[in-house]
């Protein structure tokens, strides 16, 4: 991979955090970690954006209106996650006011947040995904689930069509679980994705641009379910953030070919919903093939995060990276 040089001169980076989404406190979290990065470098004059939960902006703890920040910076790394700052508002109003970003363009940011369009993103490139219903909550009714299990019945979770981070996701085995689910779904989601259950290894795989515009797979990594026998986690909000039953293995134990085959459809969702810089896409590696659940324009960057983990075995330090990152944003801006 051909990294980015570091600019040469002096930047106002500012770092883009908080929002009013469910990953408020990540997003915090992923800022921080990217702050006490870049405040180790000499070449860059760091500036903590903060957006609180009510949508207010604040520079270095002043509240300001958006549009008189932009002007004392000269490229924001876009630290926050979920609605908002995930789903192209936010990439939006720095396009318009010509500010260079990290990360998706405000397009690509929406479809990826988008996970029923996504998908069908994903079949037209060839990509195996879940099969899937949508329920929305307009026309929600106890008796439309009902008709849904007699239909579908291989249809075991339940996810809300556009959140990130696993808000809301919930596997189901009774009538009762499944309205909960759906309850539990629409609480981060007017739509809840009914998706197909597919049993195997969860895998995750990163991916970044090089300065050339070839685009590079980081090693998949293998997130191992640690529960007894019988029972399963799924890989949930709490699972990444607070729990023990799962390890996280970089590189994962897949054959060379599932590797592969992992690496390269990270690469082609990437390519398929149009997008930049960086993303990381969520995989299940079964018995009846390898399927891709979701990709994230805007991967968490906590030192608790997976991809830090791809980016440590491939050798390449958190400073660097945001070296890369910010001289992607101001050349292709």
């Amino acid at each position: 991979m051909t990294l980015g040089n570091t600019p040469t001169k002096t930047l106002r980076v500012g770092v883009l955090r908080g929002g009013p989404s469910g990953e408020y406190e990540v997003s915090l979290k992923t800022g921080k970690n990217i702050i006490d990065s870049l405040r180790e470098k000499k070449n860059y004059e760091v500036k903590d954006i903060y957006i609180d939960k009510t949508g207010a902006w604040h520079i270095d703890g002043i509240s300001r209106p958006a549009e008189r920040i932009f002007p004392h910076i000269d490229v924001v790394v876009n630290a926050l996650h979920g609605t908002y700052g995930e789903d192209g508002r936010v990439q939006q109003l720095l396009e318009s006011h010509d500010v260079p970003f990290t990360g998706s363009r405000s397009l690509g940011s929406a479809l990826g947040m988008n996970k029923p369009l996504a998908k069908k993103f994903f079949k037209n490139h060839g990509l195996l995904t879940p099969e899937h219903v949508l329920v929305h909550k307009k026309d929600y009714s106890p008796s439309l689930l009902q008709r849904i299990r007699e239909r579908y019945p291989f249809l075991k979770l339940v996810k809300p069509a556009s959140s990130g981070s696993s808000l809301g996701v919930s596997v189901f085995n009774s009538h009762e679980e499944f309205e909960r689910a759906i309850d539990q779904a629409f609480q981060h989601s007017d739509t809840a994705i009914v998706e197909e259950y597919i049993r195997g290894r969860e895998a995750t795989c990163g991916v970044v641009e090089g300065s050339d515009e070839n685009i590079f797979a980081l090693h998949p990594v293998e997130i191992r379910d640690l529960s007894a026998p019988g029972e399963r986690n799924i890989w949930s909000y709490q699972a990444k953030y607070t729990d023990d039953l799962h390890e996280l293995i970089c590189p994962g134990n897949f054959t060379e070919k599932e590797s592969q085959t992992i690496q390269r459809s990270a690469v082609d969702a990437h390519k398929a919903l149009g997008l930049r810089h960086y993303s990381r896409a969520d995989f299940i590696v079964s018995r009846m093939g390898i399927y891709i659940l979701e990709v994230n324009t805007l991967p968490g960057l906590t030192s608790a995060s997976l991809f830090p983990r791809s980016l440590s075995v491939a050798g390449i330090t958190m400073g660097d990276f945001l070296d890369h990152l910010i001289s992607l944003a101001i050349q292709k801006k």
